[in-house]
């Protein structure tokens, strides 16, 4: 009953913001948002749902909640246009990756603002994107401005686990999401020391391949070192996978993404390298000098792997039969899953340790989306009429979303580059995480501008 009537006084907060400006209901949505504990697992994303549902039908926009987990639903609007051009899509996810409470210093699901920041779980990824995309719609219904092209938001359950959510959308009410194009989380805005602002369009996602490494041995007293030890096997084979070089590979986005970065002062000392990256003689040196630099830039380079879960053991003086750890793989798109799994068998290169991929979905390599859609170059105007001096340019992101599989299915998705990263906002799966209100402001600002120059004029 508790937890029912709070969420009710949330949703009246939210819906009684006629007079709000933009900005400010914004604000006053993610902080509502924030304040719905959406963690995943188990996720209870229906109460989200529940909230933009309201918030929508104060407005009187067409709205409807779908999917199969009651649960776990999704969130549906639309603002009908013209029809002059196909619908735009909007979407964010509305769970969020736990917390350990214990290392924040705040209540991760208050919503506080403290220190010219607003803290809590979702702050980053993705609830900004979530309460800037709900407000813009309300403002759009508000101002009764006549659009285009209908305009869609869609809240999905589930991104940050199994992608149910948006998989139950494309398998079994697709329509209620068909659109041209759409816009999504994975841009961003990175700040130069004194140069101009580098507005980062995602266009493509490096693919997430989870893999399991299991090491088998023989269990017995812990009083007596043992070969066959698997924890000993286990902590081999990690050690060899980090310390593995990687092979470099190039694409279309990452080699626009360098050369037009390269023209920053900031990153000039890229210059004389990318050239360096084409030669297979000199790649994995050029690579190698790149991520003692930057290790973002690295990251972009070649897969990653990271180590990020271990299990063996269940008491202190016994050897356990297996042990195992799970790795956070990062594969470029040109390469497949069968490649990376070949390749990290001749690393480890121990009979003792198998590894396989994980249970879940396996995202499909898909081709970016392209910058000659009317929403890249919309993107262009809008960014460039406000930030004129700044630099707009396609990026592959380290991060996997939901995209990927609308990409799959055809529709080009753009990460939306409207807040600032590492701007000091915590990272967005770090402990109190947070986003200033400035950031947040600009940011639907921009979304605003972008949303009117593609689907407005109707």
């Amino acid at each position: 009953m508790r937890r029912l009537c709070a969420l009710l006084s949330i949703a009246a907060i939210g819906v009684a913001d006629d007079n709000r400006s933009l900005p400010d209901r914004t604000r006053q949505y993610l902080i509502d948002l924030v304040k719905i504990d959406t963690s995943n697992p188990p996720g209870n994303e229906t109460a989200v749902a529940q909230y933009l549902k309201q918030v929508a039908d104060s407005h009187a926009i067409s709205c409807e909640l779908i999917g199969l987990d009651p649960k776990r639903l999704n969130f549906v609007a639309r603002l009908k246009g013209s029809g002059h051009g196909r619908p735009l899509l909007l979407m964010a996810h509305s769970d969020v990756v736990p917390v350990e409470r214990a290392q924040w210093t705040v209540d991760p699901f208050s919503g506080e603002t403290r220190n010219g920041y607003i803290y809590g779980r979702g702050t980053m990824d993705d609830k900004s994107l979530l309460a800037a995309e709900i407000a813009v719609l309300v403002e759009i219904k508000r101002r009764n401005i006549k659009l285009g092209r209908d305009v869609i938001l869609l809240s999905e359950a589930d991104e940050e686990a199994n992608s149910s959510g948006i998989q139950w959308v494309l398998q079994h009410n697709y329509p209620k999401i068909d659109a041209e194009f759409a816009l999504n989380e994975g841009g961003s805005i990175l700040e130069t020391k004194d140069g101009p602002k580098i507005f980062e369009v995602q266009t493509m996602e490096k693919l997430p391949t989870r893999m399991i490494l299991t090491a088998k041995g023989t269990a017995g007293d812990g009083s007596l070192p043992r070969a066959d030890n698997p924890n000993t096997h286990l902590i081999r084979a990690l050690a060899k996978l980090s310390e593995a070089e990687q092979p470099v590979s190039l694409n279309f986005t990452t080699r626009r993404y360098l050369r037009e970065i390269s023209r920053i002062a900031e990153y000039s000392w890229l210059a004389s390298l990318i050239k360096g990256l084409e030669n297979p003689a000199t790649r994995q040196g050029i690579a190698n000098q790149i991520r003692a630099k930057d290790p973002e830039l690295d990251a972009m380079l070649r897969t990653t792997v990271v180590p990020t879960m271990l299990k063996a053991g269940t008491k202190n003086n016994v050897v356990p039969n297996t042990a195992e750890a799970q790795l956070d793989v990062r594969r470029l798109p040109n390469e497949t899953k069968e490649d990376v799994l070949a390749r990290f068998r001749q690393t480890i290169n121990d009979s003792a340790v198998d590894i396989a991929l994980a249970p879940g979905p396996q995202l499909a390599a898909t081709d970016p989306s392209p910058m000659s859609t009317p929403l890249f170059q919309a993107m262009v105007r809008a960014i460039g009429r406000t930030y004129p001096r700044d630099v707009i340019v396609p990026y592959m992101a380290r991060g996997a979303t939901d995209g990927n599989f609308l990409r799959a299915h055809g529709m080009p998705v753009y990460g939306v580059p409207v807040f600032v990263r590492d701007g000091g906002d915590a990272h967005p799966h770090g402990n109190d995480e947070r986003i200033s209100p400035k950031n947040l402001e600009d940011g639907v600002e921009l979304l605003w501008q972008i949303v009117l120059e593609i689907a407005g004029g109707g």
